[in-house]
């Protein structure tokens, strides 16, 4: 059985996320994931690539969005109603211009002493149109690259072996920050080659593959970095033409409710970007060019 086996969203970019049982899917991905954004004084995104100590904001929200709350190791908590109809302000994220709404100085000064720099916390507009590429384009809120990012198990269990080989001790699948984990796909890499995939209500299709980067290299616990890997590992055998990738993305193409537990409907089959030629200790001998 091929299902979804963790559901997790990423309210504000680069902190920690949430575990759900179940989730709604909207045009942009799970909802609120990455509605909000943490920048600097210029408007220029906030990143564990520089900043690791985002990974230590616990945020929550409230279903309808109005409430979000940040708490942090020896900085409390601070609470805040969300803004949608304030001014906008310009921020830029990967050298693209957009508007964000800012959240005022109360959370500004509280993010500011925990990641011991000046920082403020920017909302997606409402109006905001974003649009992601790939083999699929879609939106996306404050996401890198696309609204979904799916990983399956049996892709980690392969890269945590080829770590083992070399000595060091396996990765959890936080390193990642997907947003859904699908478990029963025997060959590594499915997810590269699923191309249609029906989750409950919902249809997805796939963007790309995701570009890994020195986010992975952060211990999402201890909010720093915690060595070489798995860039190390991975820069071995998945090799794209944009990079080191590990995982895909997917655009939304019919919104709905997903949840733990839901079959994994791969409705049509492509061909890998990354060919590969390992396999998963005990994976059944499925060729890797076959759907």
């Amino acid at each position: 059985m091929v299902e979804v086996v963790e559901l997790t969203y990423y309210p504000v970019k680069g902190c920690a996320g949430i575990t759900a049982s179940e989730a709604i899917v909207t045009p942009a991905g799970l909802a609120h994931d990455r509605s909000f954004m943490v920048v600097d004084e210029r408007g220029r995104f906030r990143t564990q690539r520089r900043d690791p100590r985002l990974a230590l904001i616990l945020p929550r929200i409230d279903a309808a969005g109005e409430r979000l709350t940040l708490r942090a190791p020896d900085h409390g908590e601070v609470a805040v109603d969300v803004d949608t109809l304030g001014v906008r302000r310009p921020v830029e994220l990967f050298g693209t211009p957009y508007r964000g709404i800012d959240q005022g100085d109360t959370v500004a000064r509280w993010l500011s002493g925990v990641l011991a720099t000046p920082s403020r916390l920017v909302r997606v507009p409402p109006e905001h149109d974003r649009v992601t590429d790939g083999r699929t384009p879609g939106t996306a809120g404050w996401a890198d690259s696309g609204a979904l990012h799916v990983l399956s198990r049996s892709s980690l269990d392969l890269l945590n072996e080829k770590i083992a080989e070399r000595g060091a001790e396996p990765l959890s699948m936080n390193r990642f920050r997907p947003n859904l984990v699908i478990d029963g796909w025997d060959v590594p890499h499915t997810e590269d080659r699923a191309h249609r995939i029906r989750i409950g209500a919902t249809e997805l299709a796939y963007a790309k593959l995701a570009v890994r980067c020195a986010v992975t290299l952060v211990d999402q616990e201890r909010g720093a970095k915690g060595g070489p890997e798995p860039i190390r590992t991975l820069a071995g055998y998945r090799r794209g033409a944009a990079g080191t990738v590990f995982g895909a993305k997917f655009s939304v193409l019919r919104e709905g409710k997903v949840a733990v537990g839901d079959d994994v409907d791969v409705v049509t089959w492509g061909e890998s970007e990354v060919p590969c030629t390992h396999r998963r200790q005990g994976a059944s001998e499925v060729p890797f060019t076959q759907a």
